[in-house]
């Protein structure tokens, strides 16, 4: 008989899992508190999880993500319980790039992996997990190259459909692009445009990889792209890929790799697989915002359909927040709400858009090993990675466009 509750291994120790950083910039100030390991924890308050395993590759770090949890969370939500019921590598520890293994090899079929570390570990990860029977939820992007995209699809179909595996594509779930989606639906999208940016504080934090095994496309185009891919469905596919970029300014006065692009544009055609019709995509990110911007990530769409236009600006939500210490910021806590139940003290954000991409995941785990339901009743609900392989090809083609001078890549 399968477990009442869900027992899950979270990969990754950052700041979108506990909220913690060794930078000396510390945690985005949208993510301070952390997401993963919040969500987790309530669902274990709530009866939904039932073990907590967490791997990273340093483990003397947990001595100070143990402490930091408790003062962040703990005594923040009524005494919540943070503690994990395993933590590898060892504290003692300070370099085991394989510790994943070792604590997947702990974990059974039907159990759930929350795969958040930097982008060109997820595959083998990800691989790793599947073959051992586990449900897999990746950051985004899932991961680099359409070879290893297919690699996991075939890994799931030899699970006999047993094994679930979603990417967190959260803004899925905002209310607003979820509208705005819809309307999207409603006509022939003719042109897309989207932005998303970073301050360059987040350089110091993700300067051991920026520009050397992944960059800006593929850590915040692949949002948009996403949701791009997501209101044109199955009609269209995209069949070529220009990128530009801008390079020098910041990111490598920065301290990161000499080639980090700081601004990347990628320009992609997108065919109707019916018509021969097309349509343009334009999708920009950078992580050169200036550091004291009203919100950490400016975030916005433009779209032209055949009978409409349709913008939404995710970074300001008619909600201003100004203070002594802060200055002015631009709230959006349908995001993250890290609020207190009035009443008990309890954590009361479930209703972020942030926590229900990860608690529909854990909802879709319980479902499939209680024989309810099955991985494919979840395709147009979840964000699959059978559904986000047009986002990996994008990805990928841009990156060898940029390789290669801007030239045109064709998507076969």
């Amino acid at each position: 008989m399968p477990a009442r509750n869900l027992n899950v291994l979270i990969c990754g120790t950052g700041e979108y899992v506990t909220g913690f950083s060794a930078s000396i910039t510390g945690a985005a100030r949208d993510k301070k508190a952390g997401i993963v390991a919040l969500v987790l924890f309530d669902l274990r308050r709530l009866g939904k999880i039932g073990r907590i395993h967490i791997v990273g590759r340093n483990g003397t770090k947990f001595p100070t993500i143990r402490e930091h949890l408790l003062q962040k969370l703990s005594h923040e939500y009524n005494h919540l319980d943070t503690s994990f019921d395993q933590t590898l590598p060892e504290d003692s520890v300070k370099n085991d790039e394989k510790a994943y293994k070792k604590a997947i090899d702990g974990m059974k079929p039907g159990d759930a992996l929350f795969i958040f570390t930097p982008d060109e570990t997820h595959f083998e990860i990800a691989d790793y997990g599947l073959s051992h029977g586990m449900h897999v939820m990746l950051a985004k992007p899932a991961v680099k190259t359409v070879a290893q995209h297919e690699r996991l699809l075939s890994r799931l179909q030899l699970s006999s459909q047993r094994c679930l595996a979603v990417v967190d594509y959260h803004k899925r779930f905002d209310p607003i692009y979820t509208d705005a989606v819809m309307r999207m639906q409603k006509s022939n999208i003719l042109y897309f445009y989207s932005l998303m940016t970073q301050p360059k504080s987040q350089l110091e934090t993700f300067k051991e990889w920026a520009g050397k095994t992944s960059d800006i496309s593929y850590y915040l185009n692949a949002h948009h792209l996403d949701i791009h891919s997501w209101a044109l469905g199955n009609k269209m596919k995209p069949v070529q890929v220009s990128a530009t970029k801008s390079q020098g300014f910041v990111a490598a006065k920065a301290g990161c790799d000499s080639k980090t692009e700081d601004v990347i544009s990628l320009n992609v055609t997108w065919k109707d697989i019916q018509t021969g019709n097309t349509c343009v995509g334009l999708y920009t990110s950078s992580w050169a915002a200036p550091n004291k911007s009203e919100c950490h990530s400016q975030q916005r769409f433009h779209a032209l359909t055949t009978d409409a236009f349709v913008e939404v600006d995710q970074a300001h939500r008619g909600y201003n927040y100004t203070t002594d210490e802060n200055g002015h910021q631009s709230l959006n806590p349908l995001y993250m709400k890290y609020t207190r139940d009035p009443v008990t003290g309890d954590f009361a954000g479930q209703d972020g858009y942030g926590y229900k991409s990860l608690s529909l995941f854990v909802n879709a785990c319980l479902a499939i090993n209680h024989d309810h339901k099955s991985p494919p009743d979840f395709e147009g609900i979840l964000p699959t990675v059978a559904s986000s392989l047009n986002v990996t090809k994008i990805l990928e083609a841009g990156r060898k466009s940029l390789d290669e001078g801007g030239k045109l890549v064709v998507i076969e």
